[in-house]
């Protein structure tokens, strides 16, 4: 079995890990930026298997320049997401923060 058998490339920012939804920024993040060993992260993960967590990670080493910009890209998307949704929330949002400051203003009086 060659190393990219274990991947479905379904787009170049989008790699998942075949048989899942699980996207190989999942593993590769809790690997390289949270420290968890393969074992750690197959246990967070119980529907991946401990090969396919050492296929990922074998993956990365392999790929290192290739997937590092996908991680980068994957990071600063989230944080535009994050950004764009903290300055325009969803009405829902709005509706319980503005729910909750009349609770506590009702509590302090």
């Amino acid at each position: 079995m060659n190393l990219e058998d274990y991947f479905d490339f379904l787009a170049p920012d989008d790699i998942r890990i075949k048989g899942h939804r699980i996207g190989i920024e999942t593993v590769l993040y809790e690997y390289i930026h949270r420290a968890q060993t393969p074992e750690a992260i197959r246990e967070k993960y119980p529907s991946l298997t401990l090969e396919e967590v050492y296929a990922t990670i074998l993956y990365y080493l392999r790929n290192r320049e290739m997937v590092h910009a996908y991680l980068t890209d994957w990071i600063e998307f989230g944080r535009r997401m994050r950004e764009e949704q903290a300055n325009n929330p969803p009405p829902v949002v709005e509706r319980l923060r503005r729910l909750k400051a009349e609770r506590q203003a009702r509590q302090a009086a």
